[in-house]
């Protein structure tokens, strides 16, 4: 499948947004990346290759500190910041705008998903907490989308160290990939394979994008 990057400038510097774009899209899917790798996920990656297909266009955005080369993510307000200045080109298509994101890109979507007008927001990997630090719970800022009203879909690991799901609160929709850890590796042994993991991956979200139209 051909792509198209698009530079965006913004205070903290460029950003990148890779397209994935449906032949007639209905919705754009804009997903970022998390604090320690960039678009090169494999849940990332395989949302890009499968959603065009149901006509949604996937913008997958790189955070200006990545695209710099910096090895650490700024503060959360910084990130805040440089999702808003992209925004603008992520709606540029006329189409409903889902927010999405894995790990602390999911935590930026939702941050930001009510004043920036977001049809949906999908949350990958979201951290719920810090490994083995329950009490420090970031389940406010996953709430809040809900509580404005905005449909809210989680996709998490079965062995997520940042959340199991059996740890998450009521509100949101809830997808588990069973065996999986926080991206979304399956091992060996596990009763699926790495192909089917993916596949129930982008399936779950095809689906809840087609219930939210």
């Amino acid at each position: 499948m051909e792509t198209e990057t698009e530079i965006v400038g913004t205070a903290a510097g460029d950003a990148r947004v890779t397209w994935h774009r449906a032949r007639k899209p209905r919705i754009v899917l804009a997903v970022s990346h998390g604090a320690g790798g960039g678009i090169e996920a494999r849940d990332v990656q395989a949302l890009g290759a499968a959603m065009p297909t149901h006509g949604v266009s996937v913008a997958l955005v790189e955070q200006p500190w990545r695209v710099a080369g910096k090895r650490l993510a700024p503060a959360p307000r910084v990130l805040d910041a440089g999702w808003r200045e992209v925004w603008p080109v992520l709606a540029k298509p006329g189409v409903p705008v889902v927010a999405g994101g894995r790990s602390a890109g999911a935590r930026v979507a939702c941050r930001t998903a009510e004043e920036l007008g977001a049809h949906a927001v999908l949350a990958l990997a979201f951290p719920l907490h810090p490994p083995g630090k329950p009490e420090k719970s970031r389940a406010d800022e996953l709430l809040a989308p809900v509580a404005a009203g905005v449909p809210t879909l989680v996709v998490q690991g079965g062995r997520d160290p940042f959340g199991r799901p059996a740890e998450f609160p009521a509100g949101p929709e809830l997808v588990e990939v069973p065996y999986a850890d926080h991206g979304f590796a399956v091992p060996k042994s596990a009763d699926i394979t790495q192909e089917q993991a993916l596949t129930l991956l982008t399936d779950a979200v095809a689906g809840w994008l087609r219930r939210g139209e």
